[in-house]
């Protein structure tokens, strides 16, 4: 009866661990956090690449493809039972029940090497926004010819800094405010990309582009640029490879299946109208010279340089937003590595020490050895 009563009004849950507290709209955030990168500001340029007709149906095609893969993910998080089995805490997990250990480490390889290409890929943009927000001042000053040059170095170990400090944070399950502030800041500047757009399509008197995209010299160079689109495209969306662990911050009843798929359509519709929105109306506003970035790329002279303080504040959400968004998608790495060190320090040490030793080596030292590297090992882009 006591133990019982420990899992049912206590503070642990089923399986012995802490109560999760998370909920629909946390787990709303925990997604948007996740999937609305800075891609979002991308999708202009992939848009432009595939033309009016291919371009917002590869946007739908992928938000579908996304959801589904969502939607069956979440029924594995408790096995064999969807409902009352027993939980899989990771991706890896999931994969060692369902399909057996050596596909485990198959999966788990490359499910690591993509997190860490993700996660690169969020110190470059964040360098880049950093770098924005100096060449808009720049531009203010000197005029849009001006030559305004900044590197990248500093911004990445300034970004690795702030990661040291944020990767602190015990777990995912105490991120739920840095996820609410992140998709805050995702909507911040995903709607000023918006509103820019639109403001631009006004200013012109038209709308601008084609059924057939951007035109090439030569063929080879339409086929990789829709190519590049479609991946740009295929990047913006997913977040299969962190689902598991969202889904484990949830509380219960509802069944967490129930839960997630719900935040994952309600997350994916969102993403997607903005999705579109951004996309569309950056194509609209500059046609074949759409930029990479709609904040922070320039073609032929073409891109938002006015208000220079409303595209400072969108690079400022943007850099807010990578910070969280990191986090949330590096987390499963220093965790896996925690786990295995915690188990090799508790064959050589006493109870009391090793678990003295595994918080203060790993969480104060490797932690930060680990997101350091990350935030600022990159080599520069300018």
């Amino acid at each position: 009866m006591a133990v019982h009563h420990s899992f049912e009004g206590g503070t642990l849950d089923d399986d012995g661990r802490l109560r999760r507290t998370g909920t629909l709209w946390s787990c709303i955030a925990h997604i948007i956090t996740a999937v609305i990168g800075s891609g979002v500001l991308s999708l202009a340029w992939s848009t432009a690449q595939l033309g009016w007709i291919a371009g917002p149906v590869s946007l739908l095609c992928f938000a579908i493809i996304t959801y589904v893969s969502a939607f069956l993910l979440s029924d594995c998080y408790r096995s064999p039972d969807p409902v009352k089995g027993m939980r899989n805490y990771s991706y890896m997990d999931a994969v060692r029940v369902f399909l057996g250990t050596k596909r485990m480490w198959v999966c788990g390889l490359l499910q690591y090497l993509s997190m860490y290409g993700t996660d690169v890929a969020y110190v470059i943009t964040t360098a880049t926004s950093m770098r924005a927000i100096g060449k808009s001042n720049c531009y203010h000053r000197e005029g849009h010819s001006a030559r305004c040059h900044y590197g990248s170095s500093f911004y990445m170990l300034l970004f690795g800094i702030i990661q040291i400090v944020m990767s602190q944070i015990p777990d995912i399950h105490n991120m739920e405010w840095l996820s609410v502030v992140a998709a805050i800041m995702s909507f911040s500047y995903s709607s000023i990309g918006l509103g820019l757009g639109f403001a631009k399509v006004i200013e012109n008197g038209r709308i601008a582009g084609g059924i057939a995209g951007v035109p090439a010299a030569k063929v080879e160079k339409k086929i990789w640029n829709a190519f590049e689109a479609l991946g740009d495209i295929a990047f913006a969306y997913p977040y299969s490879l962190i689902l598991l662990e969202i889904q484990d911050t949830l509380k219960s009843p509802p069944p967490e299946n129930r839960t997630m798929k719900r935040a994952s359509m309600v997350a994916i519709f969102i993403t997607t109208f903005f999705y579109f929105c951004c996309g569309c109306f950056g194509y609209a506003a500059f046609g074949d010279n759409t930029p990479g970035n709609l904040l922070t790329g320039i073609v032929n002279g073409e891109g938002f340089f006015e208000p220079f303080w409303l595209v400072d504040f969108a690079n400022v959400c943007i850099i807010v937003h990578l910070v969280g968004g990191y986090q949330v998608y590096v987390r499963p790495i220093p965790d896996l590595t925690e786990k295995y060190q915690k188990k090799e320090v508790d064959r050589y040490l006493p109870l009391v020490l090793s678990e003295y030793y595994t918080h203060l080596n790993f969480q104060l030292v490797m932690r930060s050895d680990n997101y350091y590297q990350f935030g600022a090992s990159n080599p520069e882009r300018t």
